[in-house]
């Protein structure tokens, strides 16, 4: 167990946050005759945290020379933001589903621990990872990458469940005080994406498509998308009675205002992503881990759906979410199966392949293989 983990990245809470996902826009979605299912899909994802956090522990105790690297290693230290959104994604689910089986207090304290660890860590994330990259990392223009945009995501994953637990704090300044810091933090993730974005699709276009192991890493760009509308969404339900007018009302203008065109741009990002994705197939693009990046990005367009269809009464956006939540179930279904059989093929948790004699063209792999 213990050189099992040697390799374990935090590229692998990835997975907890596509479980999650898979879970909670289930829930968004309100289909019936399904909840149970997705309550033991929520208690999934409560297990491969539980797992992977013990695996990580173990990991950093017995073998912190690769932990470092990992940190130095500027393809994956910025799946560091991954562990906060895993344990905000899980933490989120308690209160959507998990009451249903743990009992409402339980979820609401597990909601609150998961959520204060998840939005430290995130906090955390989102300066030093790009801390790293500015003073320690080498790093060319050409390397720019959407998982570039992990640590900066994990403060929106905050302010879009951060809303549903003000309804449990005391009237008054608690609620608001939570409410506006949500609202905080929701412009912290949206000004830092709108800066690391412009390199992300500058290297597309001015470098040409990306090696096949990260072409699915463009499907994360829909995370801050679907996410932020998402959040607005989340101000608006909770904002009445606990903002002061007129800026109750505010909230549910900006959801609208706002969600509206980003939801239009994360369509169009959806099929740039798609277009590429199929090229990559024709290509021979293999299973990695870098197949979860179909999951939790596409289940933040699937509540940000949801919210638009709650705040402008058009059913469109009820079907929009429906649509999306099939994509959902098609990526999670082949990220889950490449994983299950990775494990049970030791490839996943094996070191990484020695480098070739010859020169080979640009690939994925990294010192701390960081995508596979």
């Amino acid at each position: 167990m213990v050189t099992a983990v040697r390799y374990l990245g935090p590229n692998w809470y990835a997975s907890v946050m596509g479980t999650a996902a898979l879970a909670g826009a289930g829930a968004a979605l309100g289909i019936g005759g399904t909840r149970q299912v997705l309550v033991g899909v929520w208690a999934l994802s409560l297990l491969q945290l539980a797992v992977l956090l013990a695996a990580r522990a173990l990991h950093w105790a017995r073998h912190p020379d690769q932990a470092r690297a990992h940190l130095l290693d500027p393809a994956m230290a910025p799946f560091y933001g991954c562990l906060s959104m895993a344990l905000l994604a899980v933490g989120g689910g308690a209160l959507s589903l998990g009451r249903d089986w743990i009992g409402e207090p339980a979820a609401v304290a597990l909601d609150s621990v998961l959520f204060v660890a998840g939005t430290a860590v995130g906090l955390a994330a989102a300066v030093a990872v790009p801390y790293l990259m500015a003073v320690r990392h080498r790093i060319e223009p050409g390397q720019a990458t959407p998982v570039w945009l992990l640590p900066l995501v994990a403060p929106m994953v905050s302010a879009a469940l951060g809303p549903q637990l003000v309804p449990h704090l005391p009237a008054g300044q608690p609620r608001e005080t939570l409410l506006l810091a949500c609202f905080a933090m929701f412009g912290l993730s949206l000004l830092a994406t709108l800066l690391m974005l412009p390199l992300v699709f500058a290297r597309l276009i001015t470098g040409g498509p990306l090696p096949l192991a990260l072409t699915p890493t463009l499907f994360l760009v829909l995370g801050p998308l679907g996410q932020s509308t998402t959040a607005v969404g989340a101000f608006a339900d909770i904002a009445p009675g606990v903002v002061p007018a007129p800026y109750d009302g505010g909230f549910g203008v900006l959801a609208v205002l706002y969600g509206v065109p980003v939801m239009g741009f994360a369509l169009l990002w959806l099929a740039l992503a798609v277009s590429h994705l199929v090229r990559a197939r024709r290509q021979g693009m293999r299973f990695a881990m870098t197949w979860w990046a179909f999951t939790f990005p596409v289940g933040t367009c699937v509540t940000g759906a949801a919210a638009l269809g709650r705040h402008t009464g058009l059913a469109v956006y009820d079907w929009l979410a429906a649509g999306l939540y099939g994509l959902l179930v098609v990526g999670w279904l082949a990220a889950a199966s490449g994983t299950v059989r990775g494990l049970l093929s030791g490839a996943l948790l094996a070191g990484p392949r020695p480098a070739p004699v010859a020169p080979r063209p640009v690939t994925a792999r990294t010192t701390s293989d960081a995508v596979r």
